[in-house]
């Protein structure tokens, strides 16, 4: 059975929290401001670019009137953040075997210039007939609105969405869709606070996992 399946970005395909860190941590310091942590940064993403910004500059001290500036100063920098981002473990290698049977796309917070140029950077964007970031549509998650258009651009067929957080937890059960959790990404809550359909911490366990949820 061909089915229509939906990734998160950051925190599902990709472990970007360094780089994320280390960009905002460059604007910080032009600030004068003290450093975000590793754990004040996962905190502060999710939401898309505006709200980690805003995040930051509340954390800091840093007034409401420099947000446009600063969150400037980050989408400059965001397409060319990608030093210390990684794949995680295993991802090629399910998507590659999901690929082969399933319409695959992207729905992520993450603007969308910078999310095609992490897709590019790890060779894997032509897996996927459909992308959207958030700022290509007038909604984002955990608005449903945006996941049910990446769902509708990949045709017909059952539905499946693999996320890694609250946002994608949320997001699920708004649109009705079945959630597969990595539960090793960028997760606030506890696993067992969050909807889902089932876990994973292992990538070569997604495939199964999909066949599961379609059986």
């Amino acid at each position: 059975m061909r089915a229509r399946i939906v990734f998160d970005l950051d925190g599902t395909l990709i472990d970007s929290l360094p780089d994320i860190r280390k960009l905002a941590n460059g604007l910080l310091a032009q600030e004068g401001a003290e450093p975000l942590t590793m754990d004040e940064a996962r905190g502060f993403v999710g939401d898309g670019a505006p709200a980690f910004i805003r995040r930051m500059r509340e954390a800091r001290g840093i007034p409401d009137s420099a947000q446009e500036r600063l969150l400037n100063g980050y989408l400059a920098g965001y397409d060319d953040a990608l030093g210390e981002t990684r794949l995680y473990p295993g991802v090629r290698e399910a998507l590659e075997a999901l690929a082969g049977r399933h319409a695959l796309g992207v729905c992520t917070n993450k603007p969308i210039s910078p999310t095609k140029a992490a897709l590019a950077h790890f060779g894997i964007a032509d897996l996927f007939g459909a992308v959207l970031g958030g700022d290509s549509l007038p909604v984002r998650k955990p608005d449903p609105g945006a996941l049910r258009a990446v769902f509708e651009r990949l045709g017909s067929g059952p539905e499946v969405y693999v996320g890694d957080g609250d946002v994608d937890a949320e997001t699920a059960a708004a649109a009705g869709v079945p959630l597969l959790l990595f539960t090793e990404g960028y997760r606030k809550a506890p696993v067992e606070d969050l909807p889902h359909r089932a876990t994973f911490d292992d990538w070569q366990a997604l495939p199964g996992l999909v066949d599961e949820v379609l059986s």
